[in-house]
């Protein structure tokens, strides 16, 4: 699964992407999130506050609840606004 961060998201982490292998207990995108929390503490304060995050799966506007699968592609990024 390959994983990109964007924006904010990324500076936080310290990384633009990362690969990593689906584990059998990672159904969603919320639990991916999880996951991610625990793998470092940069990604902990990135994804604190879930609110300030957006998700895309293989380019397509996805929630938290969105489930995934090896081999997705999974977007991390902030809100965007416009006027």
């Amino acid at each position: 699964m390959k994983i990109l961060y964007f924006s904010w998201v990324r500076e936080k982490i310290g990384i633009e992407e990362q690969n990593i292998k689906l584990k059998k207990n990672i159904h969603n995108v919320s639990d991916l999130i999880s996951f991610l929390k625990n793998s470092s503490e940069n990604h902990y304060k990135a994804f604190s506050d879930l609110n300030s995050i957006n998700v895309a799966i293989n380019k397509n506007h996805s929630s938290l609840e969105s489930k995934i699968q090896d081999g997705d592609e999974i977007a991390f990024f902030p809100p965007i606004t416009g006027g």
